[in-house]
């Protein structure tokens, strides 16, 4: 399956990046809050990556970097990683239960920085592959 470059981020503007944030915030019964450090570079970075048309890695890799700057006081990882598994919903679709499931453990593990580039190319390549 051959995955085209596309607009992968383009459906998830910074206000509901921030509204994610806000909801996974309020379900722990956390404080939802901007950084002063990485709001800003993270919101930029993002909203010229939106209109983009951009590799899955590619748009990954905006996802991953996203959360590396912490725009927000809790939950970067589970916001980011959330947006990245939600914007691979129609690939998912097409597979089956065991290539969905390690497609997006790994596109959650990436983002979240816990596993490594060379890893996230490997499980994509495996998917073009196929």
């Amino acid at each position: 399956m051959k995955i085209p470059d596309q607009r992968w981020l383009e459906p998830f503007s910074w206000s509901a990046v921030t509204s994610n944030n806000a909801a996974i915030c309020q379900a722990k019964s956390a404080l939802h809050k901007s950084t002063s450090e990485g709001h800003e570079p993270a919101r930029k970075l993002w909203e010229s990556a939106r209109v983009r048309e951009l590799s899955l890695i590619e748009a990954l890799d905006v996802c991953r970097e996203c959360h590396r700057l912490a725009p927000f006081c809790f939950f970067n990882g589970n916001t980011f990683a959330g947006i990245a598994r939600a914007m691979i919903h129609p690939i998912l679709q097409k597979l089956d239960a065991p290539t969905a499931f390690t497609l997006r453990s790994a596109v959650g593990h990436y983002v979240a920085g816990t596993i490594g580039r060379q890893e996230i190319e490997q499980v994509v390549r495996s998917l073009e592959k196929a």
